[in-house]
């Protein structure tokens, strides 16, 4: 009974934090056909508002880089809206006017523009008649005295974004966490002692990464690999916990982010490769002439696909969940466009989906963080795989190896 009522508590309190998660949306859908005065520099100040909830807006203005942390709108009794957000640093380099330096906040999300630059936003985008494939929403772009486009003036955005904010604050976060455990090992808590506290949570995951991933992967080099996978594992992990956070930016669901973890592991596989791996790839041993035509340019390229395929994966996978996320909350609004019944008829099914997708994407959180470092150890063993089979033919035995073991994915 007791464990019934818990349950119960559980999912009321995970229901109102969702539906916290909402009133971003609902200032949206509130928006309707209000307009904005206009401000001195206003780039857009006449651009045609769209009626009702927008809620491909809402989608890509969550899951894409900015330069603020914006919450919500909050419309005030004379129809102004008043966006609640944090602005960022704007750094900006042009070979024509030099640096520049300001808060985002001056652009006033898109409506105005300062020190002979604008902040583009879709809108803006389509009152100007601007290419779509030239320009994208959040560019920084130079302007003219009458609020024009001046393509003759180069610009180099060198800002903090809100990807770039939070990735290196769950960076900080984590590394005092970390730091501060190290600590107490140092001093002999959890050595001579049982671990306490963040070394109980951090302890058993460390010990799953070496013993299921490195060992089992690379062998007798686990030792030399391990920091290098254990920084790659729960530097994915933080980003996703914190990117679960509502308000917060999607860093992992960020191409570029992915990007760079990409060619980092790409990197660590080129270097940890030998001439046996190389071998393997432009002279296959045993296979006819006419096959390595074919198999040759394969192999070749599969180096290329692996870290392309750590980069897609990772990236689709935390991209696709937020992206879920938003539109289960969104079919709220769009329902409620039709009648305020339709939207709350909707909102118990919404809240309700919304609820599981967010619990499986704290497990997607987890497990993405495996399956990068998993992969990854995978690849690095394939590149120095040759040199035991090199040993094996010299006499030496190997099958009770951890290397030789397969791994399973």
């Amino acid at each position: 009974m007791n464990c019934g009522r818990l349950k119960s508590f559980t999912i009321a309190v995970f229901s109102l934090f969702i539906t916290a998660m909402a009133l971003p949306l609902a200032s949206v859908a509130q928006q309707g056909d209000e307009h904005q005065p206009p401000h001195d520099g206003q780039v857009a100040h006449d651009a045609p508002k769209k009626e009702g909830f927008n809620a491909t807006e809402v989608i890509f203005g969550h899951v894409l880089n900015g330069h603020e942390f914006h919450f919500m709108d909050i419309t005030g009794d004379d129809g102004v809206k008043h966006p609640v957000s944090i602005p960022l640093p704007i750094i900006l380099y042009s070979p024509q006017k030099g640096f520049t330096s300001f808060m985002s906040s001056k652009f006033e999300h898109g409506h105005k523009s300062y020190e002979g630059y604008t902040l583009l936003t879709a809108e803006t985008i389509e009152h100007m008649g601007l290419d779509p494939k030239k320009y994208n929403p959040e560019d920084i772009v130079a302007v003219t005295a009458d609020g024009k486009i001046d393509e003759s003036v180069t610009v180099y955005d060198l800002s903090l974004t809100r990807n770039v904010v939070q990735m290196l604050l769950a960076l900080t976060i984590f590394t005092f966490i970390m730091l501060r455990v190290a600590r107490r090992y140092k001093s002999g808590v959890g050595v001579t002692t049982a671990p306490r506290g963040a070394q109980s949570l951090l302890e058993p995951i460390i010990n799953f990464v070496d013993e299921q991933v490195v060992k089992p992967n690379l062998g007798h080099k686990s030792d030399k690999y391990l920091p290098f996978m254990l920084t790659i594992f729960f530097f994915i992990l933080v980003n996703n916990i914190v990117g679960l956070i509502p308000g917060s930016a999607n860093v992992t669901g960020n191409i570029a982010f992915t990007a760079v973890l990409g060619v980092i592991a790409f990197v660590v596989i080129l270097f940890s490769s030998n001439k046996h791996f190389w071998g393997h790839i432009f002279n296959p041993p045993g296979v006819p002439f006419g096959v390595k035509l074919i198999l040759v340019p394969v192999e070749f390229l599969g180096i290329f696909i692996k870290p392309f395929a750590l980069i897609i994966r990772l990236f689709a996978n935390m991209l696709a969940g937020h992206i879920i996320i938003i539109c289960l909350i969104s079919l709220i609004f769009i329902f409620g466009q039709l009648g305020a019944s339709f939207g709350w008829g909707a909102s118990p099914l919404a809240i309700g989906f919304t609820v599981f997708i967010y619990l499986i994407e704290v497990l997607v959180a987890f497990l993405q963080a495996f399956i990068f470092s998993m992969l990854a150890a995978v690849f690095i063993g394939q590149a120095f795989e040759g040199e035991h089979h090199h040993d094996e033919a010299h006499g030496h035995d190997h099958r009770h190896d951890p290397a030789h073991q397969p791994a399973i994915v």
